[in-house]
Parts: C-alpha cells; sequence; structure tokens
C-alpha cells in the first residue's frame, strides 16, 4: 500500500473527517487564512512605513570638541588649570 495507490488516499480521505470532525478542519483552515491575511497586512504597512520616511534623512551635527568647554567635565582636568 504505497502513497501512489487510490486504496491509500481513500482510506486517508475517510479517516481525517473522522479523527478531526468537519468543524475542526475548518476552523484550521480560517485560522490559517487569518494568518495569511495579517503577513500580508503586516508586510504592507511595513512596506508603507518605509516608503513614507524620508529618503535622504538630515545629517546630525558633530560638535567640534574644540568649541566645548571642558571645564565643566568632572574627571577632566582643564588646559587652563595649573596642577
Amino acid at each position: 500500500m504505497g502513497a501512489d495507490s487510490l486504496w491509500h488516499w481513500i482510506i486517508v480521505i475517510i479517516i481525517v473527517p473522522l479523527l478531526f470532525g468537519r468543524g475542526r478542519v475548518s476552523d484550521l483552515m480560517g485560522d490559517v487564512a487569518r494568518g495569511i491575511n495579517e503577513y500580508k497586512r503586516a508586510m504592507s504597512d511595513d512596506e508603507n512605513d518605509s516608503r513614507t520616511a524620508s529618503p535622504n534623512p538630515e545629517p546630525i551635527e558633530k560638535k567640534d570638541d574644540a568649541q566645548t568647554p571642558t571645564s565643566g567635565r568632572l574627571g577632566s582636568p582643564s588646559s587652563d588649570q595649573t596642577p
């Protein structure tokens, strides 16, 4: 009794509804369909979010260390203080 046998598939088709019942199989298929729809919706939301994001974001200006006062920092001595 191989997987290609007609009798094999007839028995499988009879046994599956007996084990799971008609309601459970349809509930399972409905859950799978809802999962696929949620996945598609999430993927389209991600795609829309990436389209609305600015393609060239403004660069953040980096402050030069020479312009930053060091006397206010704790633990780092200032160059104008004498030891």
